[in-house]
């Protein structure tokens, strides 16, 4: 079913079953012995979600139906995978190298950063996502035994909703530069509700902040033309992988957007980080992450003291 302004969804369903998907994803990756990240947690996100979940969160994977065309997909997924956590976790580690101390993960979905990294003392996470999701996984994390390494608080909201309000009502503090994340969001929002979180994020932002998103132009028109590589995915999953996306043809890219604001922004391809990372002979093809963008921006302090 197509998406629309007011649609909810849990863990196993919808845009929540995607975030499944890419927990799995770090779990293979976790496994690999060039690992680009480790998410102890992530196997256990996957198997305690009591479905029939139809991917694997180990390889080789063949599928239920043993196709190879499967397996094929389901590598190169989780090597992008592995390549983005990646990505962001090194802008976290350098944005508090860099002094900042607090981060806000947006759609945060089965993300375990609050638990996995080594935080500095005296951080701060805020993680936004629906309140199923974020319930979800504080209830494995929980039967696991796990502690997060930080102050963590979750804010269990739409961000089609007032999200920044319920931000602060959980303390987030806006004279304290912060970290942003959009890592896998924008193409899952309609172009208002982007444009409002890009609003809100810079409104919200000390001078020092920073952010960082992952952007794919064109998303709609991207994923039809390589829908046949994600015809058996979307048939295990039971719904049409590009009913999730919304059209993001007519808006401007994030980079652009943040730069308007104020923002001092860089971008690179999805294909310049696999290569960076070690993997571009691994099964990332470079048709795809050609067209994956992830982008930086940092707001710096203004000479005349306003942002």
């Amino acid at each position: 079913m197509p998406r629309h302004d007011n649609d909810q969804w849990d863990i196993v369903t919808s845009v929540g079953l995607t975030a499944l998907a890419v927990a799995a994803c770090r779990a293979i990756e976790t496994k690999r012995a060039d690992a680009l990240i480790q998410d102890p947690f992530a196997d256990a996100l996957v198997s305690s979600a009591g479905t029939d979940f139809p991917v694997s969160a180990q390889l080789p994977h063949r599928g239920p139906d043993d196709e190879s065309d499967f397996e094929e997909v389901w590598t190169y997924t989780a090597s992008h995978m592995g390549v983005r956590s990646r990505f962001f976790d090194n802008f976290l580690h350098d944005s508090w190298h860099n002094g900042v101390t607090q981060a806000v993960i947006l759609a945060s979905g089965l993300d375990a950063r609050a638990w996995r990294l080594d935080w500095p003392e005296g951080c701060s996470v805020y993680e936004i996502d629906q309140p199923k999701v974020l319930a979800y996984k504080d209830d494995v994390l929980a039967e696991e035994g796990a502690r997060p390494r930080c102050a963590r608080h979750a804010v269990a909201i739409d961000l089609r909703e007032d999200w920044s309000a319920a931000l602060e009502r959980s303390g987030f503090d806006r004279s304290r530069p912060t970290a942003w994340l959009a890592e896998g969001l924008l193409p899952y929002l309609p172009d208002h509700a982007e444009e409002g979180l890009l609003k809100a994020v810079h409104e919200l932002s000390a001078p020092g902040s920073r952010i960082a998103v992952e952007h794919m132009r064109a998303v709609r028109s991207v994923m039809q033309h390589f829908s046949s590589r994600y015809e058996q995915l979307a048939e295990q999953w039971g719904l049409d992988i590009n009913d999730l996306f919304y059209d993001n043809d007519q808006r401007p890219d994030p980079d652009d957007r943040l730069a308007e604001l104020g923002w001092q922004t860089n971008a690179a391809l999805g294909s310049e980080l696999a290569q960076a990372y070690g993997r571009t002979a691994d099964g990332v093809p470079e048709d795809m992450s050609q067209h994956l963008r992830y982008v930086t921006a940092q707001l710096l302090p203004q000479p005349n003291g306003n942002r």
